[in-house]
């Protein structure tokens, strides 16, 4: 029997692009962003538990906090294509069977951070706008 070769080719890495992530946002729900919310403690740990997503917990835990304020109808102020982004990434993340496989040592977060990154500049300025109505709270 010939072992398969779990170890990525450069065209799956060469897949995540903007486009990626904006296909995926595309098909975001409703119910995936209650899925997001409802896996949200998971989803924060695979930023804390250390390796290569750990320099985005910030970042993470931000995203988790506008989805939970956006699910919530707190803040409104912002595009569906922005918030299905988010979830998409998230949901990304989350999943450990994606384009690199996360049981990989460290390739295998390579995808997830790419993905975060591409994510990250997508929606930056809605980001900041967030922030900013988030620190008028305090």
């Amino acid at each position: 029997m010939q072992k398969e070769n779990i170890m990525p080719d450069e065209s799956r890495l060469n897949k995540i692009n903007e486009d990626f992530v904006k296909k995926g946002a595309g098909e975001i729900t409703e119910v995936d962003l209650d899925e997001v919310q409802g896996k949200s403690e998971e989803i924060r740990s695979k930023f804390e538990r250390g390796g290569p997503l750990q320099r985005f917990i910030e970042d993470g835990k931000l995203f988790l906090s506008l989805i939970r304020d956006y699910s919530k109808g707190e803040y409104r102020k912002i595009p569906w294509w922005a918030i299905a982004a988010v979830v998409f990434t998230l949901l990304y993340v989350f999943n450990p069977f994606d384009l690199v496989p996360d049981v990989l040592p460290v390739i295998g977060y390579v995808d997830d951070s790419a993905v975060f990154v591409l994510c990250l500049a997508l929606v930056e300025q809605q980001l900041r706008e967030y922030k900013e109505w988030k620190t008028t709270l305090s």
